[in-house]
């Protein structure tokens, strides 16, 4: 059961580059599950899992990161209703990276309609 007050969180996180390549933005899904029922279901909005008519959400950065394989990008993710419009979601992300080629350390915010 989600309430009211769940949905102002904030949360670390912790992201390790699997290959070299760039980072251009941070995607957001979510999973579900139903599993207090006679048969269990559940499904994922991930890129990588089956479609489903929900999307991810992604949240561009205002410059582009080269990463290299094994590098971290540190942050945490805050989320808080609008308070001129608790319908809206104010997301912040202050996000610290210290690669080889790219170095940032910011905050980023957004508004989900």
């Amino acid at each position: 059961t989600c309430t009211k007050e769940d949905l102002a969180f904030t949360s670390p996180f912790r992201l390790r580059a699997q290959r070299n390549d760039y980072v251009h933005a941070f995607c957001a899904y979510f999973e579900c599950a139903f599993t207090q029922v006679h048969k269990p279901i559940g499904f994922s909005t991930a890129p990588f899992a089956k479609y489903t008519h929900w999307k991810q959400t992604i949240f561009y950065t205002r410059q582009t990161l080269t990463i290299c394989e094994g590098e971290e990008i540190t942050g945490t993710i805050s989320c808080s209703p609008n308070p001129k419009n608790n319908r809206d979601l104010d997301i912040a992300m202050d996000v610290a990276f210290d690669g080889q080629h790219s170095k940032i350390n910011t905050k980023l915010e957004y508004r989900l309609r």
